[in-house]
């Protein structure tokens, strides 16, 4: 896969993130498009690094796409946890 195409998987990753995290962001929608983004290149990483699953070079395989939403969750996670309060 190409940067673009890690680029578009984030989108989506974090989209899909946010529906299953309802409620305010800090960040907006563009922390929330941000977080998604870099939540898809560190879930693809983690998966290729120590859970011995390489990067596939399909767009539409479903490891990749677990990675993918599963850090841009956790990123969010992390984000509300430590910016939670910054939008009262």
């Amino acid at each position: 896969m190409t940067i673009l195409s890690w680029i578009i998987l984030g989108l989506l990753a974090g989209a899909i993130a946010k529906f299953l995290l309802p409620g305010r962001d800090p960040g907006g929608l563009i922390g929330t498009t941000l977080i998604g983004i870099t939540g898809a290149f560190i879930g693809g990483w983690i998966s290729a690094r120590w859970m011995d699953h390489p990067i596939s070079k399909d767009f539409y395989d479903g490891a990749t796409w677990a990675a993918a939403i599963g850090g841009s969750l956790v990123l969010l996670i992390a984000y509300r946890l430590l910016f939670g309060n910054s939008r009262d």
